[in-house]
């Protein structure tokens, strides 16, 4: 028997009408973090006190108006937890605390006991539902597992009358994935009966339908929530709520496409921690919603601090290719991808609209509190376009297209010998030493510059060529023309192609840069000069270009 011959393929939901594969989202759903049960359960070393106090802190500033806190009859740290939120005064009126409890009446006496003083609740109630969990862990028939949800519903009413805030009733059955769509909505259905035979006014229940272990593609969790829609007698007193895993890596798609099947809540974490693979990772839920033009409803926009909170709390550091979080999301290291980043980047700016359009970045990393220094990094898959941006973006320079196929090479070589990543210092490292410190042979010692007329200027340069001191004098329509007459006597044979310069406004120490290529023999060379004075940057940057072309 072949090892794949021991698994067989997850069953189609019973015949009905799907719309979801037709629908969009429109609005971001109620979210609740469970990041201080799920979460904490999952980590190797359980969160402190102080910890979760700060991390339910970080969830308030966020904007989560559902928070679990944790299983309280479970363990003393967790019913300790609660009793602090409430003591310290800390739980905002408009913000609502989730419990989670099997249906046991000794652990809803105690969650009882732990909730006392919060002034809304939501009691989440649950027991396990699944084939595998009837047959193999409980040996129990299906009457048997509505019978436990059941006393679950009546003990819950029964200890109701201690409590005197504002309670909601949560229903999950366990491993929903793995239950039969009939008998889910059977129990569910038996569930909400009995707790509106306590209450006449008839209130909504909040059914959660969890992805407890992912056992499908997202297209079928998606059939399975709708179907339970379409199904449900009790669809317009029913909160449905999505509780998924990322069993198969999926869990976000799965959450999704759920959403558009009908549900109206999302049960999720930070950055997707949770047991096995975790779950849902309710920051890219909430960015994806983002990058489509709708509010999540959540404060994302420093999301270093998020991170820097979540590992401090979890001492689980991010992955540097977590969604719109991980260290090197907002980083391209290709060429074609830089270049058209920095084309991108260059429209945006220019552009009326504010609407973003800059292409592989599917978000505008300001709106998340990250710049884009990081945004290009140079490697050697890197290309000269990269280059070009990261010298403009940390330096000011705004090199001259013509030049970035030479300086990219020159780039490119060190990349090559180190086989690392180059930092911005190394790249303006790479471009002084092939730029600004060439003084060789020719090495500029003084000029002056005389206008005898508008049309005509005099120039005399003091150079030292080959450590030999030489006065050279050229006139001509501009002090840049003026000088290349000048060196002509000294260096022949050699043109002017392109020249250029602009202010610089950051990253060196000098406010004027000029580029010059100039031909000689048939090659070309750029030369750069920095200074002050921006006739002196040009005659720097013309012997810069000459001491290049002697090289070769």
């Amino acid at each position: 028997m072949k090892p794949n011959q021991k698994y067989q393929a997850f069953p189609n939901v019973p015949p009905f009408n799907r719309t979801w594969p037709d629908k969009r989202l429109d609005k971001a759903p109620t979210w609740c973090s469970v990041d201080l049960r799920d979460g904490n359960q999952s980590l190797i070393n359980p969160m402190t006190l102080e910890e979760k106090l700060l991390l339910f802190d970080e969830l308030i500033r966020l904007g989560f108006k559902e928070i679990e806190v944790g299983f309280p009859s479970a363990a003393e740290v967790e019913f300790q937890f609660i009793r602090t939120l409430v003591e310290q005064n800390k739980i905002p009126s408009d913000v609502t605390l989730q419990v989670l409890c099997q249906c046991r009446e000794h652990l809803i006496s105690r969650t009882f006991e732990a909730i006392q003083g919060v002034p809304n609740v939501i009691f989440h109630l649950y027991n396990s539902t699944s084939i595998q969990q009837r047959q193999i862990v409980f040996q129990k028939d299906k009457q048997e597992i509505v019978d436990i949800a059941l006393q679950g519903v009546n003990w819950i009413n029964h200890y109701l009358p201690t409590y005197s805030g504002n309670l909601i009733l949560e229903y999950s059955p366990e491993s929903y994935t793995g239950t039969e769509c009939e008998f889910s909505l059977e129990i569910c259905e038996a569930v909400i009966e009995k707790w509106h035979s306590f209450h006449t006014s008839k209130p909504n229940v909040i059914i959660n339908l969890p992805a407890t272990v992912e056992l499908s593609t997202p297209n079928i969790y998606a059939d399975m929530i709708e179907w339970f829609c379409q199904n449900t007698k009790y669809r317009e007193h029913i909160i449905l709520s999505l509780h998924t895993h990322n069993d198969r890596g999926t869990g976000v798609a799965a959450t999704e496409l759920g959403l558009l099947a009908g549900a109206d809540r999302v049960e999720g974490t930070l950055f997707g921690n949770g047991e096995r693979t975790g779950n849902v990772d309710i920051i890219t839920l909430g960015l994806n919603l983002f990058t489509q033009g709708i509010d999540p409803q959540l404060d994302l926009s420093d999301i270093n601090r998020i991170i820097e909170i979540s590992d401090r709390c979890t001492k689980l550091p991010l992955s540097a290719r977590h969604p719109y979080a991980g260290d090197l999301v907002y980083t391209a290291f290709s060429g074609s991808h830089q270049d058209a980043i920095k084309k991108g980047m260059a429209h945006q700016q220019e552009k009326e609209t504010p609407l973003w359009e800059v292409p592989y970045l599917p978000i505008d990393p300001e709106d998340v509190g990250r710049n884009y220094e990081a945004i290009i990094r140079i490697n050697s898959q890197s290309g000269k376009g990269g280059m070009a941006y990261i010298m403009e973006q940390e330096f000011g320079c705004k090199l001259p297209k013509a030049m970035h196929p030479e300086f990219g090479k020159a780039v490119q070589r060190i990349a090559d010998q180190t086989g690392e990543e180059l930092q911005s210092p190394q790249l303006w490292s790479v471009f002084e030493s092939n730029y600004l410190n060439q003084n060789t042979p020719i090495e500029l010692i003084d000029y002056s510059l005389n206008q005898d007329s508008a049309s005509s200027v005099d120039c005399t340069l003091t150079v030292s060529y080959n450590g030999q001191t030489h006065s050279l004098k050229g006139s001509g329509n501009g002090p840049i023309d003026a000088c290349k007459k000048a060196l002509a006597t000294l260096v022949p044979d050699f043109s002017i192609l392109s020249y250029t310069e602009h202010s610089l406004e950051q990253g060196a120490e000098s406010n004027a840069i000029a580029y010059i290529q100039a031909e000689q023999h048939h090659y070309d060379l750029f030369g750069v000069g920095i200074d002050a004075n921006i006739t002196t940057a040009s005659i720097k940057a013309l012997i810069s270009a000459l001491n290049r072309l002697s090289s070769i």
